[in-house]
């Protein structure tokens, strides 16, 4: 212009221009993938083993900082059903001791029976958990709680580990009266099994089973809809199968529990 200053042009960017890109977005892209792959039963301990394992090597708080910004939270476990009703049989000595580590498979089992409602139907499980590996060795369900309810879990468990002689094996329950009746110690001495029990009253005793039923109930039970019994039991045999082959523990090491059992 004449007699004037020049005009200086100024150029808008786009965003895409001068926002900082974000160092962390392939690896939240595969935490949502794993999130939702469990269906949100890995919280960000597992869901940092999970990345691990696939090559993903970042601090487990950095992923539980990641997680909190996604909305991504891991499901809380409910509490526990009772099955104590007194001294109505024969009581146990704890052997275990809260030792719950085993070298072996089929050196140390620890059982339960738990309770839950579905459409307004009391159900019972009755799980036998091996503590080498933590797989769920046996399980049966019923809408009673009886003692066919706890023999079908042995006898399936004594199956699937092909347990047919003599092995040294502890059984660990705690004082409910299922296991303290007759039918219950005849049916371990079929199989040169000893028994040991939790004290009266003490959780702790008992923590491994436990501690998977609280998975199982919040993890599956608790999100999820059934139609009917039927459906319910198949539901319940694949996350079964899933639990023992796919989901990951911190105790192994990242390692499902068959995955663990197989390369120990």
């Amino acid at each position: 212009m004449k007699g004037g200053k020049t005009k200086e042009k100024y150029v808008l960017l786009s965003p895409s221009k001068w926002t900082k890109p974000d160092k962390y977005q392939e690896i939240k892209e595969q935490i949502q993938t794993l999130f939702h792959h469990h269906k949100g039963r890995y919280g960000y301990r597992r869901i940092y083993l999970a990345l691990r394992n696939e090559g993903f090597f970042i601090n487990h708080k950095t992923v539980q900082r990641l997680m909190q910004e996604l909305g991504l939270k891991g499901t809380v476990r409910p509490k526990k059903y009772r099955s104590y009703k007194g001294t109505v049989g024969y009581v146990a000595e704890n052997l275990i001791q809260r030792d719950f580590e085993a070298t072996e498979p089929n050196q140390k089992w620890v059982t339960d029976v738990t309770e839950f409602k579905m459409n307004g139907q009391k159900i019972y499980i009755s799980a036998v958990l091996d503590l080498f590996s933590r797989e769920i060795v046996g399980y049966e369900v019923s809408k009673s709680p009886n003692f066919e309810l706890v023999q079908q879990s042995f006898k399936k468990a004594f199956t699937y580990t092909k347990l047919l002689e003599k092995n040294d094996l502890i059984i660990h329950s705690d004082q409910g009266w299922l296991y303290q009746i007759p039918r219950f110690q005849e049916l371990l001495a079929t199989y040169e099994i000893k028994q040991s029990m939790s004290r009266k009253g003490n959780c702790l005793d008992n923590a491994v089973i436990e501690s998977f039923f609280g998975i199982m109930k919040s993890e599956f039970l608790y999100t999820t809809t059934f139609k009917n019994y039927e459906e319910f039991k198949k539901a319940l045999a694949d996350y079964i199968y899933y639990y023992n082959h796919e989901r990951i523990k911190i105790k192994l090491n990242g390692k499902s529990p068959v995955e663990f059992r197989k390369v120990s």
